[in-house]
Protein backbone atom coordinates (compact mmCIF):
# COMPACT_ATOMS: atom_id res chain seq x y z
CA UNK A 1 0.00 0.00 0.00
CA UNK A 2 0.92 3.77 -0.05
CA UNK A 3 2.02 5.66 2.63
CA UNK A 4 0.27 9.45 3.14
CA UNK A 5 1.87 12.00 4.80
CA UNK A 6 -1.32 13.62 6.59
CA UNK A 7 1.26 16.71 8.03
CA UNK A 8 1.89 17.21 4.37
CA UNK A 9 -1.33 16.99 3.15
CA UNK A 10 -2.58 19.72 5.68
CA UNK A 11 0.70 21.64 5.19
CA UNK A 12 1.52 21.76 8.74
CA UNK A 13 4.14 20.69 11.43
CA UNK A 14 4.26 17.27 13.11
CA UNK A 15 4.48 19.49 16.53
CA UNK A 16 1.43 21.32 15.98
CA UNK A 17 -1.18 21.95 18.20
CA UNK A 18 -4.83 20.29 17.73
CA UNK A 19 -6.11 24.06 17.40
CA UNK A 20 -3.47 24.59 14.36
CA UNK A 21 -4.28 21.61 12.95
CA UNK A 22 -8.12 22.41 12.93
CA UNK A 23 -7.10 25.70 11.40
CA UNK A 24 -5.03 24.46 8.40
CA UNK A 25 -8.02 21.91 7.78
CA UNK A 26 -10.26 24.65 7.71
CA UNK A 27 -8.62 26.97 5.32
CA UNK A 28 -8.11 23.98 3.24
CA UNK A 29 -11.40 22.59 2.77
CA UNK A 30 -13.06 25.60 1.59
CA UNK A 31 -10.56 26.27 -0.71
CA UNK A 32 -10.73 22.42 -2.11
CA UNK A 33 -14.34 21.72 -1.69
CA UNK A 34 -16.11 20.18 -4.47
CA UNK A 35 -18.74 22.87 -4.60
CA UNK A 36 -17.09 25.83 -4.49
CA UNK A 37 -13.37 25.02 -6.04
CA UNK A 38 -12.79 25.16 -9.75
CA UNK A 39 -9.60 23.06 -9.02
CA UNK A 40 -9.42 20.41 -11.13
CA UNK A 41 -8.42 17.61 -9.25
CA UNK A 42 -10.70 19.49 -5.78
CA UNK A 43 -12.81 16.64 -5.35
CA UNK A 44 -9.75 14.38 -4.83
CA UNK A 45 -7.92 16.68 -2.67
CA UNK A 46 -11.07 17.09 -0.67
CA UNK A 47 -11.23 13.60 0.13
CA UNK A 48 -7.62 13.21 0.96
CA UNK A 49 -8.15 16.64 3.62
CA UNK A 50 -11.13 14.70 5.08
CA UNK A 51 -8.70 11.66 6.00
CA UNK A 52 -6.03 13.63 6.89
CA UNK A 53 -8.41 15.64 9.33
CA UNK A 54 -10.00 12.45 10.78
CA UNK A 55 -6.50 11.29 11.95
CA UNK A 56 -4.68 13.78 12.90
CA UNK A 57 -7.45 15.70 14.77
CA UNK A 58 -8.20 12.65 17.47
CA UNK A 59 -5.51 12.20 19.89
CA UNK A 60 -5.64 8.66 19.74
CA UNK A 61 -5.58 8.64 15.79
CA UNK A 62 -2.66 10.76 15.94
CA UNK A 63 -0.56 8.84 18.27
CA UNK A 64 -1.18 6.21 16.65
CA UNK A 65 -0.48 7.20 13.31
CA UNK A 66 2.89 9.11 14.61
CA UNK A 67 4.10 5.65 16.04
CA UNK A 68 4.95 4.66 12.93
CA UNK A 69 7.69 7.03 12.34
CA UNK A 70 8.59 10.00 10.36
CA UNK A 71 11.43 8.85 7.77
CA UNK A 72 8.42 8.09 5.44
CA UNK A 73 7.48 9.76 2.45
CA UNK A 74 3.70 10.25 1.07
CA UNK A 75 3.64 7.36 -2.09
CA UNK A 76 6.12 4.97 -0.73
CA UNK A 77 5.57 1.44 -0.44
CA UNK A 78 4.37 0.93 3.31
CA UNK A 79 3.48 -2.10 5.53
CA UNK A 80 2.67 -1.46 9.07
CA UNK A 81 5.22 -3.61 11.29
CA UNK A 82 3.90 -6.27 13.31
CA UNK A 83 2.22 -5.74 16.41
CA UNK A 84 3.47 -1.51 15.92
CA UNK A 85 0.00 -0.39 18.01
CA UNK A 86 1.30 -2.84 20.89
CA UNK A 87 1.25 -1.00 24.33
CA UNK A 88 -1.15 2.17 22.82
CA UNK A 89 -4.46 2.45 25.02
CA UNK A 90 -7.51 3.43 23.11
CA UNK A 91 -11.02 4.75 24.58
CA UNK A 92 -12.77 3.83 21.17
CA UNK A 93 -13.35 7.24 20.08
CA UNK A 94 -15.09 7.15 16.48
CA UNK A 95 -12.70 4.23 15.42
CA UNK A 96 -15.71 2.38 13.67
CA UNK A 97 -14.81 -0.07 10.79
CA UNK A 98 -17.62 1.47 8.50
CA UNK A 99 -15.63 4.96 8.30
CA UNK A 100 -12.27 3.23 8.31
CA UNK A 101 -13.78 1.38 4.87
CA UNK A 102 -14.30 4.40 3.39
CA UNK A 103 -10.90 5.80 3.26
CA UNK A 104 -7.45 4.73 1.81
CA UNK A 105 -5.92 1.32 2.74
CA UNK A 106 -3.65 3.05 4.91
CA UNK A 107 -6.25 4.05 6.83
CA UNK A 108 -7.88 0.69 6.98
CA UNK A 109 -5.18 -0.98 7.42
CA UNK A 110 -4.12 1.16 10.75
CA UNK A 111 -7.20 1.39 11.98
CA UNK A 112 -10.02 -0.99 10.57
CA UNK A 113 -8.50 -3.85 12.69
CA UNK A 114 -9.21 -1.38 16.01
CA UNK A 115 -12.45 -0.28 15.16
CA UNK A 116 -13.13 -4.26 14.65
CA UNK A 117 -12.01 -5.01 18.05
CA UNK A 118 -13.66 -2.06 19.99
CA UNK A 119 -16.75 -4.48 20.59
CA UNK A 120 -17.17 -3.29 24.06
CA UNK A 121 -19.20 -0.04 24.23
CA UNK A 122 -19.59 2.58 27.01
CA UNK A 123 -22.60 2.17 28.70
CA UNK A 124 -25.25 5.64 30.06
CA UNK A 125 -23.05 7.70 32.43
CA UNK A 126 -20.12 5.05 32.59
CA UNK A 127 -16.84 5.89 31.42
CA UNK A 128 -15.88 4.69 28.26
CA UNK A 129 -14.09 0.86 27.96
CA UNK A 130 -10.41 1.33 26.74
CA UNK A 131 -8.80 -1.01 24.78
CA UNK A 132 -4.66 -2.28 24.77
CA UNK A 133 -2.75 -4.62 22.84
CA UNK A 134 0.04 -6.14 24.95
CA UNK A 135 2.83 -8.61 24.65
CA UNK A 136 3.44 -11.76 27.02
CA UNK A 137 5.73 -14.42 26.32
CA UNK A 138 4.75 -17.80 25.29
CA UNK A 139 5.75 -19.01 28.42
CA UNK A 140 3.24 -17.25 30.23
CA UNK A 141 0.67 -18.53 28.35
CA UNK A 142 2.07 -22.42 29.47
CA UNK A 143 2.69 -21.54 33.25
CA UNK A 144 0.35 -18.23 34.05
CA UNK A 145 2.04 -15.29 35.42
CA UNK A 146 2.16 -11.70 37.26
CA UNK A 147 3.53 -9.13 34.98
CA UNK A 148 3.58 -4.88 35.63
CA UNK A 149 2.23 -3.68 32.31
CA UNK A 150 2.79 -0.08 30.99
CA UNK A 151 0.74 1.40 28.70
CA UNK A 152 0.73 4.93 26.98
CA UNK A 153 -2.63 6.94 26.57
CA UNK A 154 -2.86 9.63 24.24
CA UNK A 155 -4.14 12.88 25.35
CA UNK A 156 -4.00 16.86 24.85
CA UNK A 157 -2.13 19.23 26.98
CA UNK A 158 -3.23 22.75 28.11
CA UNK A 159 -1.01 23.99 25.10
CA UNK A 160 -3.28 21.99 23.05
CA UNK A 161 -0.41 19.52 21.96
CA UNK A 162 -0.49 15.84 21.91
CA UNK A 163 1.33 13.92 24.69
CA UNK A 164 1.78 10.51 26.17
CA UNK A 165 0.33 9.88 29.50
CA UNK A 166 1.81 6.58 31.03
CA UNK A 167 0.49 4.08 33.45
CA UNK A 168 1.56 0.73 34.87
CA UNK A 169 -0.35 -2.47 35.71
CA UNK A 170 -0.10 -5.51 37.84
CA UNK A 171 -2.18 -7.99 35.38
CA UNK A 172 -2.03 -11.79 35.84
CA UNK A 173 -2.09 -13.31 32.80
CA UNK A 174 -3.83 -16.82 33.02
CA UNK A 175 -2.83 -20.18 31.90
CA UNK A 176 -3.49 -21.17 28.83
CA UNK A 177 -4.53 -17.59 27.25
CA UNK A 178 -4.17 -18.03 23.19
CA UNK A 179 -3.08 -14.70 21.28
CA UNK A 180 -6.35 -12.61 20.20
CA UNK A 181 -8.03 -13.17 23.89
CA UNK A 182 -9.00 -10.45 25.70
CA UNK A 183 -8.57 -9.99 29.33
CA UNK A 184 -11.44 -7.38 31.38
CA UNK A 185 -9.74 -5.36 33.95
CA UNK A 186 -12.64 -3.92 35.72
CA UNK A 187 -13.05 -0.48 36.48
CA UNK A 188 -10.00 0.39 34.85
CA UNK A 189 -11.49 2.23 32.14
CA UNK A 190 -12.66 5.54 31.56
CA UNK A 191 -13.75 7.86 34.92
CA UNK A 192 -18.04 7.59 34.72
CA UNK A 193 -19.93 10.75 34.74
CA UNK A 194 -21.02 12.05 38.10
CA UNK A 195 -21.94 9.36 39.97
CA UNK A 196 -21.31 6.66 37.02
CA UNK A 197 -19.10 3.38 36.98
CA UNK A 198 -15.80 3.75 35.56
CA UNK A 199 -15.42 1.95 32.19
CA UNK A 200 -13.21 -1.57 31.91
CA UNK A 201 -9.97 -2.13 30.10
CA UNK A 202 -9.77 -4.58 27.80
CA UNK A 203 -6.56 -6.26 27.24
CA UNK A 204 -5.89 -7.73 23.17
CA UNK A 205 -3.24 -10.56 23.96
CA UNK A 206 -0.66 -11.25 21.39
CA UNK A 207 2.87 -13.10 22.12
CA UNK A 208 6.43 -11.71 21.78
CA UNK A 209 8.13 -12.84 18.66
CA UNK A 210 10.43 -16.20 19.54
CA UNK A 211 13.21 -17.82 17.80
CA UNK A 212 12.23 -21.24 17.96
CA UNK A 213 8.39 -21.58 18.29
CA UNK A 214 5.88 -20.96 16.10
CA UNK A 215 1.54 -20.38 17.12
CA UNK A 216 -1.31 -21.07 15.90
CA UNK A 217 -4.33 -21.14 18.25
CA UNK A 218 -2.89 -23.71 21.05
CA UNK A 219 -0.65 -25.36 19.00
CA UNK A 220 2.55 -25.08 19.00
CA UNK A 221 5.34 -25.45 16.05
CA UNK A 222 9.21 -25.96 16.37
CA UNK A 223 11.60 -26.54 13.00
CA UNK A 224 13.70 -29.79 14.78
CA UNK A 225 16.89 -30.01 12.48
CA UNK A 226 18.53 -33.64 11.98
CA UNK A 227 21.54 -34.73 11.13
CA UNK A 228 21.29 -37.38 8.31
CA UNK A 229 22.02 -40.53 9.92
CA UNK A 230 19.79 -39.62 13.00
CA UNK A 231 17.13 -39.04 10.41
CA UNK A 232 18.10 -42.56 8.30
CA UNK A 233 18.80 -44.46 11.40
CA UNK A 234 16.34 -43.30 14.17
CA UNK A 235 17.80 -41.52 17.14
CA UNK A 236 16.66 -40.17 20.93
CA UNK A 237 17.35 -35.98 20.72
CA UNK A 238 17.08 -33.38 22.80
CA UNK A 239 14.18 -31.05 21.72
CA UNK A 240 13.02 -27.49 23.29
CA UNK A 241 10.09 -26.63 24.58
CA UNK A 242 8.54 -23.39 25.43
CA UNK A 243 8.77 -25.12 29.35
CA UNK A 244 12.14 -26.79 29.43
CA UNK A 245 13.60 -29.25 27.37
CA UNK A 246 12.48 -33.12 26.57
CA UNK A 247 13.84 -36.01 24.45
CA UNK A 248 11.86 -37.30 21.10
CA UNK A 249 12.04 -40.26 19.64
CA UNK A 250 13.00 -39.82 16.08
CA UNK A 251 11.80 -43.23 13.81
CA UNK A 252 14.19 -44.40 11.35
CA UNK A 253 13.48 -43.55 7.65
CA UNK A 254 12.37 -40.23 8.47
CA UNK A 255 12.03 -37.26 5.59
CA UNK A 256 12.29 -34.05 5.89
CA UNK A 257 9.39 -32.32 6.19
CA UNK A 258 7.87 -34.78 8.39
CA UNK A 259 5.87 -34.09 11.35
CA UNK A 260 6.43 -35.12 14.34
CA UNK A 261 3.11 -34.70 16.99
CA UNK A 262 3.14 -34.54 20.63
CA UNK A 263 -0.60 -34.30 21.46
CA UNK A 264 -1.41 -31.97 24.73
CA UNK A 265 2.09 -30.03 25.25
CA UNK A 266 0.67 -27.14 23.27
CA UNK A 267 -0.81 -24.30 24.66
CA UNK A 268 -3.18 -25.82 28.29
CA UNK A 269 -6.51 -25.45 27.59
CA UNK A 270 -9.84 -27.54 27.32
CA UNK A 271 -8.28 -29.27 25.20
CA UNK A 272 -4.78 -28.60 24.89
CA UNK A 273 -3.03 -28.17 21.92
CA UNK A 274 -0.16 -30.18 20.79
CA UNK A 275 3.31 -29.80 19.93
CA UNK A 276 4.73 -30.61 16.68
CA UNK A 277 8.54 -31.29 15.63
CA UNK A 278 8.54 -30.43 11.75
CA UNK A 279 11.77 -32.28 10.81
CA UNK A 280 14.64 -30.52 8.82
CA UNK A 281 17.90 -32.07 7.54
CA UNK A 282 20.94 -30.49 8.38
CA UNK A 283 23.96 -31.28 6.36
CA UNK A 284 27.06 -30.68 8.26
CA UNK A 285 29.91 -28.82 5.63
CA UNK A 286 32.38 -30.95 3.84
CA UNK A 287 35.44 -28.79 5.23
CA UNK A 288 38.30 -30.79 5.65
CA UNK A 289 39.62 -34.13 3.82
CA UNK A 290 38.22 -36.71 6.05
CA UNK A 291 34.74 -35.10 5.77
CA UNK A 292 35.16 -35.02 1.51
CA UNK A 293 35.99 -38.52 2.17
CA UNK A 294 32.98 -39.70 3.87
CA UNK A 295 30.52 -38.16 1.28
CA UNK A 296 32.57 -39.26 -1.93
CA UNK A 297 32.16 -42.97 0.36
CA UNK A 298 28.37 -42.22 0.79
CA UNK A 299 28.17 -41.22 -2.98
CA UNK A 300 29.50 -44.55 -4.09
CA UNK A 301 27.25 -46.45 -0.95
CA UNK A 302 24.14 -45.33 -2.51
CA UNK A 303 22.33 -46.12 -5.73
CA UNK A 304 20.47 -42.30 -5.04
CA UNK A 305 18.74 -39.82 -7.30
CA UNK A 306 16.88 -36.89 -5.32
CA UNK A 307 15.41 -36.09 -8.80
CA UNK A 308 14.25 -38.95 -10.11
CA UNK A 309 10.57 -37.39 -9.93
CA UNK A 310 11.60 -34.57 -12.15
CA UNK A 311 10.58 -35.08 -15.46
CA UNK A 312 11.57 -32.47 -18.56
Amino acid sequence: MKFHDYYETLGVARTASQDEIKSAYRKLARKFHPDVSKVADAEARFKELGEAYAVLKDPEKRAAYDQIGSELKTGQEFQPPPDWDAGFEFSGGDFDAHTAAEHSDLFEALFGARARGAAHRPRQQAGRDHHAKVLIDLKDAYQGAQRSISLRMPITDEQGHLVLQQRTLEVVIPKGIRAGQHLRLAGQGGPGAGAGPAGDLYLEIEFNPHPLFRVDGRDVFLDLPLAPWEAALGASVTMPTPVGSIQLTIPSGSAAGRQLRLKGRGIPGPPPGDLYAQLKIALPPAESEAARAAYQAMALAFDFNPRAHLKG
